[in-house]
């Protein structure tokens, strides 16, 4: 079966902890949006979010199609995708645990989206700069080291700590933990300087993902979208204590 993605082109955002489960998975999908013709490009994933005849419509991008399945938020998708592809346990405790530690990844997503846009997203940066700022000071200097001190500790877990941070083995949450650590070093590498010396572990785990051979194959190549001040993980260096 072949997956079709549905999310903006030329960002990573939430798409791409969908992308990363897809391509350490070998999965054979499609990035419509990214691509272009008829039946590609924004207007194929409009056609899904302004149609009224899918049965479970999703709310907003990242959604996956797989077969006559419409899967929404990423969170859910990489829980349907880890029991298939071999990216979470086996066992249903395995599978709640991974899927609840990639949940506490979403809320950081969202308050790293908020860092800079604390008041609303229809406003532009530049109209809430001095309240973007407050809020990424504080960012930095209590919410990230809180989260990331939390998956140092799953990472210890254990007599010989855990090799991974749901168990001993990959599963989707490692590749999103990864991806975490990507985007904050772009939008903060000061304060990720920092953070990084008490969360060994955590940075440790990046490496091994970044060096895998499909995630290293897909890093260095035109595939991933650059970071860039349209996505989740945006540079502002007044924000970046």
């Amino acid at each position: 079966m072949r997956y079709e993605l549905y999310y903006w082109p030329a960002i990573q955002g939430r798409g791409e902890f969908v992308r990363l489960a897809l391509e350490e998975a070998a999965a054979d999908y499609v990035d419509v949006a990214s691509q272009s013709g008829a039946r590609g490009g924004v207007p194929a994933l409009l056609r899904f979010l302004e149609g009224r005849a899918i049965e479970h419509p999703p709310f907003a991008p990242p959604f996956l199609k797989a077969g006559r399945l419409v899967i929404g938020q990423t969170a859910n998708i990489l829980l349907y995708l880890g029991e298939r592809h071999g990216l979470a346990p086996e066992t249903e405790s395995g599978r709640l645990w991974t899927h609840q530690l990639q949940l506490t990844i979403a809320d950081l997503v969202q308050e790293v989206h908020d860092a800079h846009h604390p008041i609303s997203t229809n406003l532009y940066y530049e109209d809430q700069r001095l309240e973007a700022r407050r809020r990424a000071h504080d960012f930095v200097r209590t919410r990230a080291p809180k989260y990331l001190g939390y998956f140092e500790k799953m990472l210890t877990r254990g007599k010989k700590g855990a090799s991974y941070v749901a168990g001993p083995q990959l599963t989707y949450a490692d590749l999103s933990l990864f991806q975490i650590i990507e985007g904050l070093r772009y939008a903060f590498p000061r304060a990720m300087a920092r953070i990084e010396r008490k969360c060994g572990r955590v940075v440790d785990l990046h490496d091994r993902v970044a060096a895998r051979p499909r995630i290293a194959a897909y890093l260095a190549s035109n595939r991933r979208p650059p970071f860039n001040e349209e996505g989740i993980f945006r540079h502002y260096k007044e924000l970046d204590v």
